[in-house]
């Protein structure tokens, strides 16, 4: 989104309560936030409690900052497992850790300290693409199959108004990469072959953009999948906050007005959460520390085809949403001033941390890993 350029806020992690025994199914990692219940006095499915067994201590769950070794702003971000995550940020900078965060190995793809890379998706330990943002030739998308040691540039953006924000894959082959609209339409970009190659679809599929619309390239989260063919595209900066869905693997869109607040540059949908083709929750707001953001957090039930209001919504702005692994209830919205937590599908929220980090992901194997500003990296413990 040219309204924020290199300057897009995201960030925040951290809780407190139960959280966790080892071996606890991936239900019952919420539980272990929040005590053995939901907020609305139901248990997920498949909790259990998580108090420690065996005489085990009980350690509180907290975000274990991982040193980077950088300053890099790090908005893009994709967690493999436990042990493996990659991280991509500002000043061309990417990153990659194979135990656990001990240490990362700086892969950065050579001659590429101008550019700014705000998505990162991993199929492996090996195998990644990465996304740089910008107006122009500054849009490009560069892959790896040897993690990191070397990078082919497999698209560099040519149009002028084109400004590439996302990118998101189905499957280890099938992905898509979106810009902002270009004459008066979101433009995507699709590939069928892991990211080798890329090709601009017909626009003829895709409704036609607000004055003003665009992507925020917060957290890697304006363009997200579910399953083989659906994805969905947050917007900001117009009348009207809206989220796109296709079932089509992007050919063609319909879109739909959420309650998140719009109508400013500044506001609007930051990130998007499915956890399933049909559940899915929205954050974001206003990204200036100075404004308010009443309506943060909106869910649906249906695909994306309406919104609603969270109850008891974030307290300020979020830029990045993840559900918890195994979990039908549970997620994260993380921002500049927190971490938050649902146990009921995004309908009431509450705080659970006050740190910084901009974007969250987690993984089958019980792993959550948020990263953000300053080179802040850092991964959920017990």
């Amino acid at each position: 989104m040219r309204g924020l350029g290199k300057t897009r806020r995201t960030s925040n992690k951290g809780f407190t309560r139960r959280l966790l025994a080892v071996g606890v199914c991936g239900a019952a990692f919420a539980a272990a936030l929040t005590g053995s219940a939901q907020a609305d006095g139901t248990a997920d499915q498949g909790l259990t409690s998580a108090k420690p067994t065996h005489g085990e201590p009980y350690r509180e769950p907290h975000w274990e900052l991982k040193g980077s070794g950088t300053d890099a702003r790090f908005r893009g971000l994709a967690a493999v497992s436990r042990n493996t995550a990659w991280l991509a940020g500002s000043q061309g900078t990417v990153l990659r850790t194979t135990d656990g965060g001990a240490s990362w190995r700086n892969v950065s793809p050579p001659g590429a300290a101008e550019l700014e890379f705000r998505d990162v998706e991993a199929f492996d330990s090996r195998r990644a693409v990465v996304l740089a943002i910008g107006e122009g030739e500054a849009s490009r998308i560069l892959r790896t199959e040897d993690g990191g040691a070397t990078w082919t540039e497999s698209f560099r953006n040519t149009d002028a108004k084109a400004f590439y924000d996302c990118v998101t894959f189905f499957d280890g082959r099938h992905g898509l990469a979106m810009s902002d609209p270009v004459d008066g339409k979101f433009r995507i970009l699709s590939t069928g072959d892991g990211g080798r190659s890329w090709k601009v679809l017909p626009a003829d599929g895709m409704p036609a953009a607000q004055e003003g619309e665009a992507g925020f390239a917060a957290s890697g989260q304006c363009l997200v999948s579910s399953g083989p063919r659906d994805v969905w595209l947050a917007t900001g900066g117009a009348a009207r906050a809206r989220v796109l869905h296709s079932s089509d693997r992007g050919r063609t869109w319909t879109a739909t007005d959420t309650p998140i607040p719009a109508g400013d540059p500044a506001r609007g949908v930051f990130g998007l959460a499915f956890r399933d083709r049909t559940h899915g929750i929205a954050v974001g707001g206003d990204y200036r520390a100075d404004q308010a953001s009443p309506k943060a957090a909106a869910v649906s039930g249906n695909g994306g085809r309406s919104w609603t209001t969270a109850g008891t919504p974030p307290p300020a702005y979020r830029s990045g949403v993840a559900w918890l692994p195994h979990s039908r209830t549970s997620a994260l919205a993380v921002g500049p001033t927190g971490t938050d937590l649902t146990t009921n599908g995004g309908r009431t929220w509450r705080t659970l941390d006050t740190g910084s980090y901009d974007t969250v992901d987690c993984t089958p194997d019980l792993a959550c890993w948020a990263s953000g500003e300053k080179g802040r990296v850092a991964r959920l413990e017990r």
